[in-house]
């Protein structure tokens, strides 16, 4: 969270009232409230103390700050409260948790920074979807504080003085110049499209520099396409694509210094042909001229003061016409479609003419091909079904829904892009694990005092490792325009936890002992049942280990786990019968993995490669010591 207001806070006393300083309200309910206490005197309005305080917004209430839903994860746009951990009235020290947040990646705890009491929650324990940035409570420095927030109501503060501030600010035209970058808007009309903002990718981020552009203006971008390195406070992050169209403008160059998160930084449009529109696009533009892309049929816009929990509320009772339903291209005609969802189509070979597009004008989206995929080419149904004759068509013996995590979401999406953008292939071995389990066995006689046991999966870690320490190509991540070799093995695993998948990596498993990957293993898999991982536990690493043996699984294969250019698939250990030499049989036990391969990284060769030196530290164990 952010800070707390200290003791002290600004005040401004005129005519008789006191007005506190509070984040997050419009500047015109600044500007209205100043105007009515200062009669509009004009020293005032350009005195460099109050230019600088229209930048915040003023209520009536005393000093206190909204805390809003912070980034916990690089890629987190919403959150879930999962629980808060602090009530209304409680005293907050730096440290406490303020409540359990559940990202796209974990539940994770959320630690207050300041000290402060919590004067009002706004998102109850249960909310979901809610946005990044949104105030979920308010914060105030003293205790006596609290007793004015009793009824407070979001946004109400803000819905009855906002006539105020609309007509109090026609008429002057001064304070337009304290934002000054609204003078460099080059006054264009432009057509539709999407300004793209410097994202948070880590938790403590709050400004990042752009090392490198990966895409130009004009190129196409598909979701998974990395636009640009952004050096973070933590890290060298790819900053991935989210949706599908063409870059119409850059608007920070290579090099770029110091840039807020929500800043401006590029332009993204659905059509080639709208790039030339945006030649003399800025910033300015964005931050004001700019025209957001126009839903099919928009309803004109909620009064900017209405809450977000009032809209939600509301929002069942609003719509007095049923929401539009897809509609489908005509037969023979031109099939209006995105870029992104012709290439899908076309690498699935699907015919588009007839299938029905749920974009504006009927234009079909990736959703609608991924969705006509997942049919089997089926044109999908109009979404404009009763609750009734869903009902209806109910099996006889009932069903239940199960509620979607966040974690479970993004899994979904993220595996869905990885198996319609990366190339896939397979390779199969068998190795022999008798000398691997004599040495397991001895290991864990040696260690039983001190409580210590190692896994088959301990050595499989390890042996992965080093192949990848033997074969770096495997070691690598597809980065558009190169492929990006790394010189650090970080090897994942994947967890099965009640929130869905994760795969926490041990770092450095080619330079660490048997014995510390084992103990870090189990550390990191009893934090992500618990729904604990911390960010760092599980946001990175360079290849990744899908065990499936203890269930039974005697093979399988995995999808890729992007960006990284490979996954292993281990299954069970079984008993086979090999012949050892001309008439002499013995049965030995058989571990069967599978190794899944971006193939634009990692060629055939390469990857059988890198299983034949996985199979030579599987069976012979001796090697881990060198």
């Amino acid at each position: 969270m952010s800070g707390v207001l200290r003791r002290g806070a600004p005040r401004l006393a005129a005519a008789g009232l006191s007005i506190a300083l509070r984040s997050g309200t419009a500047e015109t309910q600044g500007l209205a409230h100043l105007r009515t206490c200062l009669g509009q005197g004009q020293p005032v309005w350009r005195s460099g103390l109050l230019a600088s305080l229209l930048q915040r917004g003023y209520a009536d209430l005393p000093a206190h700050q909204e805390l809003a839903m912070p980034s916990l994860s690089p890629t987190m746009t919403q959150g879930n409260i999962a629980a808060w951990r602090k009530n209304e009235g409680d005293a907050v020290n730096p440290g406490d948790i303020l409540a359990e947040i559940e990202t796209d990646k974990a539940t994770i705890e959320w630690e207050a920074q300041e000290e402060g009491f919590i004067a009002k929650i706004i998102k109850p324990a249960g909310s979901k979807d809610i946005a990044v940035g949104t105030a979920v409570a308010l914060i105030v420095e003293e205790e006596e504080d609290l007793a004015a927030f009793k009824d407070y109501t979001p946004g109400a503060a803000d819905a009855s003085s906002a006539p105020a501030a609309a007509a109090a600010a026609a008429p002057a035209p001064e304070p337009a110049a304290a934002a000054p970058e609204q003078a460099a808007s080059s006054g264009g009309s432009w057509p539709a499209h999407e300004v793209l903002k410097m994202p948070a990718l880590s938790p403590t981020m709050s400004m990042g520099n752009i090392v490198s552009w990966q895409k130009k203006v004009g190129d196409t971008v598909a979701p998974g396409d990395m636009l640009c390195e952004v050096e973070t406070d933590k890290a060298t992050i790819g900053w991935e694509a989210q949706e599908e169209g063409f870059i119409a403008a850059l608007l920070l160059p290579d090099g770029a210094k110091e840039v807020a998160v929500g800043a401006p930084a590029a332009v993204i449009v659905e059509e080639q042909d709208q790039v030339a529109a945006f030649a003399n696009f800025t910033a300015a533009d964005a931050d004001g001229g700019a025209a957001p892309k126009p839903a099919a049929s928009a309803p004109p816009p909620p009064p900017p003061a209405a809450p977000p929990a009032a809209a939600a509320a509301a929002a069942p009772a609003a719509p007095s016409t049923p929401p539009p339903r897809p509609k489908a291209a005509a037969s023979g005609g031109r099939v209006s479609a995105s870029p992104y969802a012709k290439r899908l189509a076309a690498e699935a070979g699907l015919d588009l003419a007839g299938a029905a597009g749920s974009g504006p004008g009927g234009r079909i989206t990736a959703a609608d091909v991924q969705q006509l995929i997942a049919s089997g080419g089926a044109a999908p149904a109009p979404a404009a079904a009763g609750a009734d004759a869903a009902a209806g068509a109910a099996p006889a013996g009932g069903y239940t829904d199960v509620q979607v995590t966040q974690i479970k979401r993004v899994t979904a999406e993220r595996l869905l892009q990885s198996k319609l953008t990366i190339p896939h292939y397979y390779l199969t071995m068998e190795c022999e694990l008798d000398s691997l389990l004599a040495a397991r066995e001895s290991l864990n006689l040696s260690l039983a005092g001190s409580g210590g046991k190692l896994s088959v999966n301990d050595f499989i870690v390890k042996a992965a490792a080093l192949a990848c320490r033997k074969v770096p190509a495997v070691n690598a991540s597809w980065m558009g325009d190169f492929i990006r070799q790394y010189h650090n093995i970080d090897v994942n695993v994947a967890v099965n936890s009640p929130a869905g998948l994760m795969v926490p990596f041990v770092r450095g498993a080619d330079k660490k002992g048997l014995l510390a990957i084992s103990q870090e293993v189990k550390e990191l898999a009893g934090k992500a049942k618990e729904g604990k991982l911390q960010p760092q536990e599980f946001m990175g690493g360079t290849f990744t280990i899908s065990n499936l043996g203890m269930y039974g699984i005697k093979q399988f294969a995995a999808i890729v786990n992007p960006p990284q250019a490979a996954i292993l698939a281990v299954g069970a250990a079984l008993p086979k019968v090999v012949e050892l030499a001309p008439g002499e049989f013995a049965e030995v036990q058989v571990l069967t993995v599978t190794l899944s391969c971006d193939h634009r990284v990692v060629d055939g060769a390469v990857g059988a490669e890198w299983l034949k030196a996985f199979k030579q530290a599987i069976e012979n164990p001796y090697m881990f010591m060198l």
